[in-house]
């Protein structure tokens, strides 16, 4: 008979700040920040993390909601994905985000985790730390030395491993509105809708256009030398032909190395012609 995965024994605290979460955590020996909880509880489960204490920041008011910071969006890191996907500010403003979401896992998932979550892990098949490095997003932390601000180019560094240390926790994103005639692109490809993508793609076209995959290598990848033959007017076979160029392309179960480059220029095409026909 198989036995069912539990978590082992933790204790388990709910903070009502972000100083006090990080106050705690300071003070704790094996702390984690629990906030929607659909990546950490699965990995508690399976054992994967056995942490000593969960710091709940669930509930702290400062880091949900999204609004208007004169030309930027500022987006709570406890924001639930379904929150983005339906708010106003969002459709208008950053329609790649709004599109891309609907790809995020499932509706359960999407109603209960939060688009900090989603970026602080740093899946490299996930949709949302792709899409806030195509739209040239700044993360701001907080933690035991004060607050900074991280440009997206420089948050991912790795599977599951980004630019925050030991008891810093991300508190917002900030994304630029894009300027008059930008245009967006998002597409990838997954056995089944809800599935972990097998190749993806975020995409935005202006005066610095921005070529991201994910579930291409260990973090979302910008595609430079197809970026900047965009930039230069080559036609769209060179640019697709630069797809991948110049990227480390790892393959998995679902796809070979191979394949995944074949993926690459599939997607790239389909968002360029799209983008002509508009």
């Amino acid at each position: 008979m198989r036995e069912r995965m539990k978590p082992t024994a933790f204790d388990y605290q709910r903070a009502g700040s972000v100083a006090e979460a990080v106050a705690i955590y300071h003070h704790a020996e094996d702390a984690r920040y629990l906030a929607g909880g659909q990546s950490l509880i699965a990995a508690l489960n399976f054992r994967l993390d056995a942490p000593g204490l969960l710091i709940d920041i669930s509930r702290i008011a400062s880091l949900r909601g999204i609004e208007r910071l004169g030309d930027t969006i500022r987006i709570g890191a406890m924001t639930r994905h379904v929150e983005v996907m339906h708010d106003p500010l969002v459709a208008t403003h950053l329609p790649l985000l709004r599109d891309a979401v609907a790809s995020v896992a499932h509706p359960a998932i999407r109603n209960r985790g939060t688009i900090g979550g989603s970026i602080a892990l740093s899946d490299p098949a996930s949709e949302m730390p792709a899409c806030a490095l195509a739209l040239s997003a700044k993360f701001h932390v907080e933690g035991p030395d004060g607050g900074k601000t991280v440009p997206a180019d420089d948050f991912f560094l790795g599977v599951y491993e980004t630019a925050l240390t030991p008891g810093e926790i991300l508190t917002a994103i900030e994304i630029p509105i894009p300027g008059p005639g930008c245009q967006h692109g998002f597409a990838e490809l997954a056995r089944r809708n809800g599935d972990y993508a097998m190749t993806g793609l975020a995409m935005m076209r202006g005066p610095d256009p921005r070529i991201v995959w994910f579930a291409m290598s260990d973090r979302p990848v910008r595609a430079l030398a197809a970026e900047r033959a965009l930039q230069a007017g080559a036609e769209v076979s060179a640019v697709l032909a630069l797809a991948t160029d110049g990227i480390d392309v790892l393959g998995d179960l679902n796809a070979s190395a191979q394949m995944k480059r074949h993926y690459a220029r599939v997607l790239l095409g389909r968002v360029l012609q799209a983008e002509v026909a508009r």
